[in-house]
């Protein structure tokens, strides 16, 4: 049960609500206060306190916070005791707040889907260098590493382009993400992250394109207006530095808040050296040597210490700036700027890639500078008019520049190829309720993507150069949809959830003819899409909740899968190919959530999906010919083609025991099996589906002090078990006693601690891969950090 205390003679303007946590009297930020006649979430300060004006003739008020119990009451009783409610510690609780799953928030046992939340609490323990560690952390989402400076999340057997990330409510998927390993996530700031969502299975009903193996949603900072006639000023300053990579990270924030207008600004500096594996695993991993430009030559150079993996360095900064404007209790103004950028950095898995002969196959080969900037206008309206209760409008403007430098060994000619997508949206999200308990969401989707792409051919002798073929053709992509979600609760333990969005795409490309001759010179794409969902909930008692969940997605031809020419290993040269049509995913999931006791927490998951008209590469012919030269090489000429379907199905399983005197216990596990179709017919283990994995931790919290052992693992993969692809890419993996390519399991041990000072500063230390494991993740090409001590100090004002 919770408990609700009351303090008379304490009286806080009458509307002000403070909440705080019952053993220690201190202020709990972030508690999410909502009620029966609204799905928009307030939200405490970081001194517990909210304005709760605008639930006054709510029936019922919900306080919830992960990690306490929640409170149901309302606005009277409220006003009867002094506003001020204590919260008691509850780390298994099944009812949480999520907003992934509609864009609105609602409790989690009202979700026929799994979500993962991942709070601020947790991000501030675990530290995690860039929000593709963040995912990681989760112990749900696998990761994928080609370079330090990348992270390509894994959910369910799909990655890249079939994942959605979304911040702020915002797509940030554009017209580029490929099929291959992307690491556009790690534009974002993990310092400036308040929450992660997860929401696994499709989830095109809400996000359209692209949301078939799930959504990963970012929640920013946000801004917080004052409660009383003084500013509200509060602030956050960290650094940290780490061992393996000698990091040297530095982040501030600052909220200014008035009565009506709150400023919000971040800026994050990371600062990354070469990695260091560890000293004890497969010798295949080590570094014994690397590539340097000396004069005129290129030289191969004997690695030092063949525990740094040279060269992987790089660095990147953050800024964020947000502008609150609320005019009254029913509006709510904010514009948004994001900024990222990273400096050139090393793509290390072609570093190790060789020619027969053993010699390195590249002089260099990186990602130049990786930016990304969005301004993002977001208008929120509680209106209770005929046709809504709620209205969000988000409209905003996104730019991405990357860009890719390589250049064979000794050669002196550098390939630099340059990518700019200008990506516009805008989002109309309703919310009505219908009745007591039945609410209906529905909006409309607009996506225009801009996409520039040039190619450039330097001489590294005489820094002349010459225009040379794009990777990209210049190309618009646009989609728009509109979509409707239902949910009716037919009683205490019944809940449906009933979806439908129809969308349309097109793609117009025109093609430079100068380096290939293609037979032609423009190329066309429209069509529609339809998909659905129905789920339900049970919830036949307040400590078990079963649900149940039909879904499509559906991913539109983008134009990295129509237009893109580029070698994808060595002898292999993709060519475009404009007759493409939309895939789509059916899944099926069944799973319960429980309590056993009031101590021990379990949910397990239950799903298949089956992937149709799968966008596959393909053997292709060019002009009527099955090869052509490329860079000098005759290479097997291939295209993206609906020409395959793909099968995942498996299980997610977690446990939760909170024991006693603030310990508790928690373990993940995931387990995936993905076949795809070859071009024969016959079957081939799906790329993106990993071993299984997990993640376990035994904790202890007490009085803002915490302390966390922790263990990551992964089932090894087998030659056998390889896809046929990822067999040819023998320079990422250990080597078998039938001299075959593998991916062993590993199994890391990690500690972390957080500790108050005072009420300013905080200190966080770490002590990762404790063993000093050396590994290399399934797929990725960058070996795992060494044993690594973290050490931060933060400030808070």
């Amino acid at each position: 049960m919770l408990m609700l205390w009351v303090y008379f003679g304490h009286s806080v303007q009458g509307q002000i609500l403070t909440v705080l946590e019952d053993e220690s009297g201190h202020p709990v930020e972030l508690a999410t206060i909502t009620s029966s006649n609204s799905k928009s979430t307030l939200l405490t300060h970081a001194d517990g306190r909210v304005d709760i004006a605008s639930l006054k003739d709510a029936e019922t008020i919900v306080v919830r916070s992960m990690g306490y119990k929640t409170v149901r009451t309302s606005f009277a009783q409220l006003a009867a005791t002094s506003f001020v409610i204590r919260l008691l510690r509850d780390d298994i609780a099944l009812d949480q707040i999520v907003i992934s799953a509609t864009k609105w928030n609602q409790s989690s046992s009202d979700v026929p889907s799994k979500v993962t939340t991942l709070s601020n609490r947790e991000i501030e323990l675990l530290q995690p260098q860039t929000a593709a560690d963040l995912l990681g952390a989760s112990g749900e989402v696998f990761i994928q590493k080609s370079q330090q400076g990348g992270g390509s999340p894994m959910i369910r057997g799909f990655a890249t382009n079939r994942l959605l990330y979304a911040v702020d409510g915002v797509r940030m998927n554009t017209a580029i993400f490929r099929g291959g390993n992307i690491q556009n996530v790690i534009n974002l700031d993990p310092f400036a992250t308040e929450r992660v969502e997860v929401l696994f299975g499709p989830g095109s009903v809400i996000y359209g394109s692209d949301a078939i193996g799930g959504v990963m949603s970012f929640q920013t900072l946000m801004p917080q207006v004052s409660l009383d006639d003084k500013p509200y000023i509060k602030g956050k300053a960290v650094i940290r530095t780490s061992s393996a990579n000698k990091e040297q990270t530095g982040h501030f924030d600052i909220n200014a808040g008035w009565k009506k207008w709150a400023w919000l600004s971040s800026f994050s500096s990371f600062d990354f050296g070469d990695l260091r594996m560890g000293s004890h695993g497969p010798e295949e991993y080590l570094r014994p040597f690397f590539v340097q430009r000396h004069g005129q030559s290129d030289v191969i150079i004997a690695n030092e210490d063949p525990l740094m993996q040279v060269p992987t360095g790089y660095d990147q900064i953050n800024f964020m700036q947000k502008v609150l404007f609320r005019p009254s209790e029913s509006f709510d103004m904010q514009y948004a700027y994001h900024y990222s950028a990273t400096s050139s950095y090393s793509r290390y898995d072609r570093h190790i890639r060789y020619r027969s002969n053993g010699q390195p196959r590249y002089g260099e080969w990186s990602y130049g500078p990786q930016k990304w900037q969005m301004h993002h206008v977001q208008i929120q309206h509680h209106g209770y008019t005929t046709l809504y209760d709620e209205v969000a409008l988000r409209v905003a403007l996104q730019q991405f520049e990357e860009s890719r430098i390589d250049r064979d060994i000794q050669d002196v000619i550098r390939h630099i190829r340059v990518e700019e997508v200008d990506a516009y949206s805008a989002n109309l999200d309703f919310i009505k309720k219908l009745g007591r308990r039945d609410f209906l969401y529905y909006g409309a989707e607009y996506v225009w993507n801009d996409v520039r792409s040039t190619g450039t051919d330097e001489n590294i002798l005489t820094s002349e150069r010459a225009d040379g073929p794009a990777r990209y053709p210049q190309a618009t992509w646009q989609t728009a949809g509109a979509y409707i979600n239902a949910q009716r609760r037919f009683s205490d333990k019944i809940l449906l959830q009933l979806g439908l969005r129809y969308s349309t795409y097109g793609l117009d490309a025109e093609f430079d003819t100068r380096f290939y001759p293609f037979p032609y010179t423009t190329a066309s794409l429209s069509n529609g899409a339809l998909t659905g969902s129905v789920g339900v909930n049970w919830q036949p008692s307040s400590r078990w909740t079963f649900s149940i969940n039909a879904s499509s997605g559906f991913r539109s031809p983008n134009v990295d899968d129509a237009g893109k020419v580029f070698d994808s290993e060595p002898g292999i040269v993709i060519v475009p190919n404009p007759d493409l049509r939309a895939e789509y995913a059916y899944n099926a999931e069944a799973g319960f959530a429980g309590r056993l006791g009031d101590h021990i927490r379990l949910d397990v998951t239950g799903y298949y999906t089956r992937l149709n008209d799968a966008l596959v590469r393909r053997d292709f012919t060019f002009n009527g010919q099955d090869s052509i030269f490329y860079d000098g090489e005759l290479s097997r000429v291939q295209a993206v083609q609906n020409a395959a379907f793909a099968l995942v199905y498996g299980v997610q399983a977690g446990i939760q025991i909170h024991a006693f005197s603030g310990f508790e216990f928690s373990a993940d596990l995931n387990y995936q099996k993905g076949e795809e179709e070859l071009e024969d017919g016959t079957r081939s283990p799906s790329r993106h589906a990993p071993p299984l994995f997990g993640m376990g931790k035994v904790a202890y919290r007490k009085d803002g002090f915490t302390l966390m052992l922790y263990t990551q693992f992964s089932a090894r993969r087998t030659f056998e078990d390889l896809p046929p692809e990822e067999q040819n890419n023998r320079e990422i993996y250990a080597v078998d006693s039938n001299g075959n390519p593998w991916s062993p399991g590993w199994m890391t041990l990690h500690f972390k601690a957080s500790c108050p000072l005072n009420e300013t500063f905080s200190v966080g230390a770490g002590l990762e891969n404790i063993t000093d494991l050396r590994y290399r993740p399934y797929s990725s090409g960058l070996v795992a950090p060494g044993r690594n001590v973290v050490l931060s100090l933060q400030a808070v004002f």
